[in-house]
């Protein structure tokens, strides 16, 4: 606790410019308009994030790229009682320091499911369809007539419960796709991870879209690809870290797989000289999955309805597991 308040909510009467709202920008900065004047907002870089930490109360990472909260959180002097990230995932801020202390991390939890339940869809309708072929071949000027795959009636797993994980399966039944859905543990209508190889060896598509955490880190390895059909196609929408990516280009390269799509890396942005981009069967796209026209506005809405709602004294929403690493409820 930090001046003997609880950390998910505003102590009385600092519902004006008496509290400092911190911003890590990124640009195009959020709009904040509504709390103008019951809030000090102060913006900042990286370089002046370890500086600026200890007067915070509230602290926004807008850049959602940035590793700098993990870096500049185990400094000295006080901490904000509450941190929000502009992002689903959460691995980018949490530090043992930041895991360990009282303050309250919330996520963008619910911007992001839809966009990214359609992006997938594409995918998946754009590698069936042989939709990359065709658009090579347009710019060869070449005729050359094919037949594409049926997406209707093939099987997909989905390796993450979450709220994202969830429309990703709404979204391929939709479409005619037999699909499973796998979490941290089996519930109802949720496959637990003791099952995820006898899944991904009967799919036609497995959608990676867990949250990054000990457990799941490099979870797609070179025997988890070899568990796979040869005419099954992997999609990786979570986070970059939880694909073994030198073992993928293996199973691409060697054919072991038929395909895959990235919008997650390892390391971002993806440098012009790693091999992924040349790599046969793979599509990669930069970290876009969830970014729809207004997407910005959409997480600048919603963080402004959880200040307020922590002004008020009200419990916040999409309060993050600290040890878990996500979100609980899925």
């Amino acid at each position: 606790m930090r001046n003997g308040f609880p950390p998910t909510t505003a102590p009385a009467g600092r519902r004006t410019a008496g509290t400092t709202l911190l911003v890590l920008d990124a640009d195009p900065p959020p709009r904040l308009g509504r709390l103008t004047g019951r809030a000090r907002i102060v913006h900042t870089d990286e370089e002046g994030l370890t500086r600026l930490l200890p007067t915070a109360d509230v602290l926004l990472v807008w850049d959602f790229t940035s590793h700098a909260v993990r870096r500049a959180w185990p400094g000295e002097g006080p901490r904000p009682r509450w941190v929000h990230t502009a992002s689903a995932g959460v691995d980018h801020v949490l530090c043992p320091e930041l895991a360990a202390s009282d303050t309250v991390v919330t996520n963008a939890r619910g911007v992001f499911d839809r966009p990214v339940a359609e992006y997938v869809a594409a995918l998946v309708l754009a590698m069936a369809k042989d939709l990359p072929r065709t658009w090579d071949l347009q710019r060869e000027r070449r005729w050359r007539h094919r037949e594409t795959q049926r997406v209707a009636g093939t099987r997909a797993v989905v390796v993450g419960s979450g709220p994202i994980g969830r429309a990703v399966v709404a979204t391929l039944k939709a479409l005619g796709i037999t699909t499973a859905l796998v979490g941290r543990v089996p519930k109802t209508g949720i496959h637990g991870p003791a099952d995820l190889d006898r899944l991904m060896a009967r799919a036609d598509w497995v959608v990676s879209a867990a949250p990054l955490t000990e457990s799941t880190r490099s979870m797609f390895d070179a025997r988890r690809f070899g568990t796979m059909q040869p005419s099954a196609r992997f999609v990786n929408v979570g986070r970059g870290a939880l694909v073994d990516e030198d073992a993928l280009a293996e199973a691409l390269a060697k054919r072991w797989i038929a395909g895959a799509a990235l919008d997650v890396f390892r390391d971002e942005p993806l440098g012009p000289e790693s091999p992924l981009w040349g790599l046969p069967g793979l599509i990669v796209s930069p970290h876009m999955s969830g970014d729809v026209v207004g997407w910005r506005d959409e997480l600048g809405a919603q963080f402004v309805e959880l200040y307020e709602r922590w002004a008020a004294g009200r419990q916040l929403r999409n309060v993050v597991d600290k040890k878990r690493g996500y979100v609980p409820g899925h």
